[in-house]
């Protein structure tokens, strides 16, 4: 093996390091926006780096956070106080990493679909995103399940997408985290969010492998096999837990560095009640965390936005809660009684 392949293993593993997980705050401009928008402040470049960076320069942030995933501009940006974000990240022990797609955007001739762009201009990309100082990036594929949908076409479409993505992430020396996402929106129910995130999956490994990826140097973000968030009976924390390994151990090759997965609007208790029943349920063949973007800070951007200015420290220690309640879940140690 090849020094770049050694390093790009080497940075995979410790992405899904014994109780850390990895950061999302890669919102796009649009997300942000909204965010900000829900606790009354304006979408400005000084709210967003002020935001960002009370994140990233939280005290111990590394202790549970092995990684966060960045958008363009704020791998560009300096914090308030000098460094850039990314000398706050290497500071904490906090690998940075860069979200590389375009967007999902409607898939042609197929209603209700999406395929995610970006890839024009991405090895050119990425070379810059590595002078900047990253190690790993990201790339979201939209899944939905409706009537009729998803298709064949749709999920083949995406899996050669993130397959691409993932062979031009690894000739950079950037370890591919690749999120093939399967919406929880709607009324389906866990059958039926198992079948496709099954199937999904299956097709993503399979084009991994006809792209040359290297498993051993890749991150998968996988949402959890859920009831949709308007089914009329919701599955429980173990049968939601059983089903997802369940799904995993069919459809994902023991060699894949380590599965995080993302809370897709899951409350940020049942996001971490998930992840522990999941590591309750013995040996596994790999590492399984979280790269939580709302489950992590929708309480922590809350009490920062009442007084940006004063409620840093307030902020952050709910953030480094949360951070340290997930960082437990993956190792099949949290309980309620931790709440507080």
């Amino acid at each position: 093996m090849t020094d770049q392949l050694e390093q790009l293993v080497a940075t995979a593993q410790a992405m899904v390091a014994p109780g850390r997980g990895i950061l999302a705050i890669d919102e796009s401009s649009g997300t942000i926006a909204k965010r900000l928008a829900s606790v009354n402040l304006d979408n400005s470049e000084a709210h967003r780096i002020a935001y960002r960076s009370m994140l990233l320069t939280a005290d111990g942030l590394g202790e549970h956070i092995s990684g966060a995933i960045l958008f363009d501009e704020t791998l560009r940006q300096n914090t308030p106080a000098g460094p850039s974000m990314v000398e706050a990240m290497q500071a904490a022990g906090v690998i940075p990493g860069i979200k590389v797609d375009t967007g999902a955007k409607p898939l042609a001739g197929f209603d209700g679909e999406k395929i995610t762009e970006g890839l024009d201009g991405l090895r050119e990309r990425l070379a810059e995103y590595v002078q900047l100082g990253a190690r790993f990036c990201k790339w979201r594929a939209v899944i939905t399940i409706g009537e009729d949908i998803p298709t064949r076409t749709c999920i083949d479409a995406n899996a050669h997408a993130l397959a691409r993505y993932a062979a031009l992430c690894q000739e950079a020396g950037l370890v591919p985290m690749v999120e093939p996402e399967v919406l929880m929106d709607g009324t389906h129910d866990l059958d039926t969010s198992f079948d496709v995130t099954e199937a999904t999956l299956k097709a993503l490994f399979s084009a991994l492998f006809e792209h040359n990826v290297l498993l051993e140097g890749t991150i998968l973000k996988a949402s959890m096999v859920i009831s949709g968030s308007e089914a009329s009976d919701r599955a429980g924390v173990d049968d939601v837990a059983e089903a997802t390994i369940d799904c995993l151990l069919n459809a994902v090759p023991a060699a894949v560095a380590g599965i995080v997965f993302l809370s897709g609007g899951q409350g940020d208790v049942e996001a971490t009640q998930h992840l522990d029943a999941m590591n309750r349920m013995g040996d596994l063949p790999w590492p399984l965390s979280f790269s939580y973007g709302r489950a992590l800070q929708q309480a922590c951007l809350k009490e920062w936005a009442a007084d940006p200015d004063h409620n840093v420290a307030s902020a952050q220690k709910i953030l480094l809660h949360r951070a340290k309640m997930n960082g437990l879940a993956a190792l099949g140690q949290w309980s309620q009684d931790l709440e507080g």
